[in-house]
């Protein structure tokens, strides 16, 4: 049977400390306790840890390369992000480690585990949560990250996004002064019942301010057509005309059911999705929707996180990066 490779991560794990605590003691720096060099010392002893050539790189903290982290590579939203992270990254000569995982916590933590093991300068975090689990991983391990459009209470990590909470005010108060009765919010359990969802709470907060009107939600367990559809062949027998949707995909499949219902949009219905990739443009009606510079949000988030690596202040002061949105009305409102 062929022995398991050791890595400086399995090394980290086992002793309770940073990769970079590791690096010390491989490298003899004496900046490290007698008492943890020790512990460090038993662990590569006993599991027989011979450092490589990227471990040792770890001296200077640099292996040039940057994990990505993406619920789903074929979604067209994520792909944009991906593009503007994998532009940067060349561009500063740094590699990417791309991977995907569900939307469980247990798959999202088995992923960054496994990019985390390679070794990784640092990591763009892309999903809808940040898990404790994961944020602990990460704080252990000392790794720099950036989240983009994540929730993430903590307030810990780097975060660059669009004001959803604003934008998805100002699509729903449109809907309102077009005159709409029954305006629903459709997304997953996490955009809807997540206390820091920034998109249901503006949403919430047109209706709210909205006289005689309700709250009213529907949640998908996945971002993709079929989900879209299913749940648009309830919306308008459940008398809801108009609703908003925090994804493209999602909003494609509520358009076709819709119209396979011989609906009219947007006589009789309005519809208004969250990303406006070219699904928008490429249905007919073609589909209103917030414009977030998606490339953008990638890049700076690339960028971000290059200056975040390249720094030596660990009370770097955290902060969270708005960029400007807009919002194309197009055939499926008035």
């Amino acid at each position: 049977m062929k022995k398991q490779n050791i890595t400086i991560y399995d090394v980290a794990r086992e002793a309770g400390v940073s990769m970079a605590t590791v690096s010390r003691v491989v490298n003899g720096n004496t900046n490290v306790k007698p008492v943890t060099r020790d512990k460090v010392m038993e662990v590569i002893k006993r599991l027989d840890y011979h450092p490589n050539a990227v471990a040792r790189g770890l001296a200077s903290k640099k292996t040039r390369s940057v994990g990505v982290l993406i619920p789903d590579i074929t979604n067209t939203y994520y792909a944009g992000l991906a593009q503007g992270i994998n532009d940067i990254a060349s561009m500063y000569k740094y590699n990417i480690v791309l991977a995907t995982s569900e939307s469980t916590e247990e798959s999202r933590l088995g992923v960054l585990s496994n990019i985390l093991s390679r070794q990784v300068d640092g990591l763009v975090y892309i999903g809808e949560t940040v898990d404790e689990r994961i944020a602990k991983e990460v704080r252990r391990v000392g790794t720099s990250m950036v989240l983009t459009n994540v929730y993430d209470s903590s307030d810990e990590f780097m975060r660059v996004q669009i004001n959803s909470r604003q934008a998805f005010y100002d699509v729903t108060k449109h809907l309102v002064e077009e005159g709409r009765q029954r305006i629903a919010f459709v997304g997953t359990e996490t955009a809807v019942n997540h206390p820091q969802s920034e998109r249901f709470s503006g949403y919430k907060q047109a209706i709210d301010e909205a006289e005689g009107l309700s709250v009213i939600s529907y949640t998908v367990d996945k971002l993709d057509y079929a989900s879209g559809y299913a749940i648009g062949e309830t919306l308008y027998a459940d008398g809801i005309d108009a609703c908003v949707v925090i994804d493209d995909e999602l909003a494609v499949g509520i358009l076709n059911a819709t119209q396979d219902s011989h609906v009219s949009v947007p006589d009789d219905f309005s519809l208004i999705t969250a990303n406006n990739t070219r699904l928008t443009r490429m249905v007919r009606p073609q589909i209103s929707s917030i414009e977030p510079p998606v490339y953008d949000i990638g890049a700076v988030a690339m960028r971000a996180l290059t200056k975040m690596m390249d720094s030596n202040d660990e009370d770097e002061v955290i902060e969270t990066i708005n960029l400007p949105y807009e919002i194309t009305y197009r055939e499926t409102t008035k």
